[in-house]
């Protein structure tokens, strides 16, 4: 008997062929979930809880589905709402278990599900599941989500045909005794639970995909071509190259050719001026927690910066312990602190890395409306002094590098060098340990937690100083502005 395949599948399968086989056939012992990971399984589960009571007021008292062929028997004792109802489709080898099916007036059920997400626009995975649903449970009636945000979704018949694809294409890999071929993607690598089996794989392979922006069409396109690894890509001229899907045009196909030999000699290459503006440097940057919508402090809970001399005593921070009022009155300090550094520098830069931090800045005004708010038509406006330090990188420098994270250029020492004092800090472990300050009643405890908090974002603005020094310092050609 062949492999069920879940609805629960749809995730990895969008994300990765190989992570979907692996799912079905692990390799080995793999890593347990990770403190941040539980918190959002948490939080799942929290809004799962509310969403289940919601119906109950509705509809009256849940029933629990212990297995496929108890919830056939709750399907024909018409009962109002079924939790975890399972349902097997032995033709398709499918099986789903939506988190609820609510008996409508007409007899028909309808499938919902319980989702942090707070929207689907984007979300195909969730879609696709709901069409899974609604095709096991053989209903017209389009599917239900129960966003984070309060709000209800539905997805309707439109997605039957990428459910079939799904469907037929999860066939076909489980068929095979062998993963399936991949590539290497910064992001969706370094969240994988497979990572330590496949990333060894690509790296003896020189793997094209290694290269930061060479995306899989990328490599699969370079390979038909006779491009096979990142050793034959350093050897090429860019005048030979056809042009493939995301590198066109000899200036493109040069700068994949300057990564693939930056990758193998652990040289920087300039490509262009390091574009940095003149004045007195500020340095910012932020902490936010993706869960607030559930009620878990504040969205941006630290807004921190660096201000000359740039030593320890030199950071400054805004905290919020969240809720609305606090986070108002957190953010309205924050911007009269900025105010008053433009009154007080004649010429102010606000350094920060990746567009984050302005787009923050954009959410926060928008939701306390406060577009026209003067400092905030300084930080936005078209003589804005917020850099962005990772755009200029990008712009003008080849790094031997697979990403172009704060931390991958930082901590390298044959770059910057910068160390974090917590090492194993990051923006995932920041929210861990906020909600854990924030479900925390013990003071001393709580003290802590922030203090380490603090470190870590003290440890970032610090980055961003010693990229500034690098930029200036090692023999790059400079372009201020």
């Amino acid at each position: 008997m062949s492999e069920l395949i879940r609805a629960g599948d749809v995730r990895a399968w969008l994300l990765c062929k190989r992570r979907a086989w692996f799912d079905h056939n692990p390799p080995g012992d793999l890593p347990t979930a990770d403190a941040f990971e539980l918190l959002v399984q948490q939080a799942g589960y929290a809004h799962e809880a509310q969403v289940k009571q919601r119906l109950a007021d509705t509809f009256g008292p849940v029933a629990e589905a212990r297995d496929a062929e108890h919830t056939i028997e709750l399907i024909a004792a018409k009962t109002p709402i079924i939790y975890q109802a399972e349902m097997i489709d032995e033709k398709d080898r499918l099986v789903g278990k939506p988190d609820f099916l609510i008996l409508r007036d007409d007899d028909h059920y309808q499938v919902a599900d319980a989702k942090l997400a707070l929207s689907i626009k984007k979300k195909t995975d969730i879609k696709i599941q709901l069409a899974i649903y609604r095709r096991l449970f053989n209903t017209l009636l389009p599917g239900l989500v129960y966003l984070g945000s309060g709000e209800v979704a539905e997805v309707g018949p439109e997605m039957d045909q990428k459910c079939q694809a799904f469907i037929e294409g999860m066939q076909n890999l489980l068929a095979s005794t062998q993963p399936p071929e991949a590539s290497f993607g910064f992001t969706k690598c370094s969240a994988c639970p497979y990572q330590q089996t496949c990333v060894p794989e690509f790296e003896y392979r020189q793997e094209l995909s290694l290269l930061y922006d060479i995306r899989e069409p990328t490599a699969v396109a370079l390979k038909g071509q006779g491009i096979e690894s990142i050793p034959d890509l350093a050897n090429t001229e860019a005048s030979s190259l056809a042009d493939v899907p995301y590198l066109k045009g000899n200036s493109k196909k040069q700068t994949a050719i300057w990564r693939a030999q930056s990758y193998l000699s652990g040289n920087v290459r300039q490509v262009a001026p390091v574009d940095l503006p003149e004045g007195v440097w500020l340095h910012f940057d932020i902490e936010s927690n993706p869960l607030a919508d559930q009620g878990l402090g504040a969205e941006v809970y630290l807004w921190g910066l660096l201000l000359p001399d740039y030593s320890d005593r030199d950071y400054i921070y805004f905290w919020s312990n969240g809720g609305e009022q606090q986070d108002y009155r957190v953010w309205c300090d924050f911007l009269a602190c900025l105010d008053m550094y433009r009154q007080q520098f004649s010429k102010c830069v606000i350094a920060h890395y990746s567009p984050y931090e302005i787009t923050q800045i954009k959410a926060y005004a928008a939701r306390y409306g406060m577009q026209q708010n003067a400092t905030v038509r300084w930080l936005l406006g078209e003589d804005s002094p917020l850099f962005d330090l990772q755009k200029s990188v990008k712009e003008s420098l080849v790094l031997p590098l697979k990403g172009y994270g704060l931390k991958a250029i930082c901590k390298d020492s044959r770059l910057v060098n910068f160390q974090w004092a917590l090492e194993e800090s990051g923006s995932q472990w920041s929210v861990v340990r906020y909600i854990d300050f924030l479900q925390t009643s013990d003071a001393m405890q709580r003290e802590i937690i922030k203090q380490e908090i603090l470190s870590y974002n003290r440890d970032d603005v610090k980055a961003t100083r010693a990229l500034e020094l690098w930029l200036k310092s090692e023999a790059f050609q400079l372009a201020g502005k």
